[in-house]
């Protein structure tokens, strides 16, 4: 079994339920979905371009599948990613796009975000004690040698190339395309998820995903909030009165007029 710590939004969110029908699998149950109807693009079309990220799931990664130490646990591996999550504060991606990245498609910020790449550093350092040491296939399999230096040094560092100053937030949509099919892929895609990212994207929880097997889709195991969970409820209360603020009186009567009343009756 692999572990990785990613970032998906919460299953209710419209952006979760444009991109499982797209991908065509839902990465919280890991049921398929049924595929939309998009201009300029056939059921088979869109199975077909999408089938690598449809394995991996809709997600951004922050720490790439990594194989348990033999010393650690799965317990233990929850337990600090549970009070990592809770030491951390919520925070928003102003804008994502539907971008090109390399022969694919996929999310990525409009303006790059410091927030989101500190949290990835500080969680690629915080559980590498978790991160078995790569095999010798796993290494082979990463292509050492067309890896910059900097890349080569993370991989044996931190077991992932695209970690710390190489990092990039990104959540695929695609697979590698032919040039035609980049083409005719882009438009429909744009048209598609354009009106799910007109607001900022929240980052408020992390998502430990699991891949039972090798080779078997990736799915959410647990989800995370970021920041401790009282504050979270205060701060989100706090939105809803400042949009009406009836709902900071409710139905409390003011002192006085309790007073009042009571002096009435006696």
């Amino acid at each position: 079994m692999r572990y990785a710590i990613c970032f998906t939004p919460p299953m209710a969110d419209p952006l979760s339920a444009v991109a499982a029908s797209w991908l065509g699998r839902n990465v919280y149950s890991g049921e398929p979905t049924e595929l939309p109807s998009v201009a300029g693009l056939s059921s088979a079309d869109i199975a077909y371009h999408t089938a690598v990220p449809r394995r991996f799931g809709f997600h951004a990664v922050m720490m790439s599948p990594f194989r348990l130490h033999p010393d650690m646990t799965e317990s233990q591996l929850l337990k600090a990613l549970m009070h990592f999550a809770g030491a951390q504060t919520p925070f928003e991606i102003d804008r994502l796009e539907v971008a090109r990245i390399g022969r694919c498609f996929g999310l990525m910020p409009q303006v790059p975000s410091t927030a989101m790449h500190l949290l990835a550093a500080n969680i690629v350092q915080e559980f590498d004690a978790f991160r078995a040491p790569l095999s010798e296939d796993e290494i082979e399999r990463s292509d050492p040698d067309r890896l910059t230096a900097p890349q080569f040094s993370n991989l044996h560092r931190w077991g992932d190339p695209h970690v710390m100053d190489e990092y990039r937030f990104h959540m695929m949509l695609t697979g590698p395309l032919a040039s035609d099919a980049i083409r005719q892929v882009e438009a429909p895609l744009r048209e598609l998820f354009e009106p799910y990212l007109a607001t900022p994207l929240a980052i408020g929880s992390l998502a430990l995903f699991v891949e039972q097997e090798t080779g078997a889709p990736l799915r959410v195991h647990s989800q995370h909030p970021l920041g401790k969970i009282s504050t979270n409820a205060r701060a989100e209360r706090a939105k809803r009165v400042a949009a009406d603020p009836s709902l900071g009186s409710g139905s409390i009567r003011p002192l006085p007029l309790i007073v009042a009343a009571l002096m009435a009756h006696r």
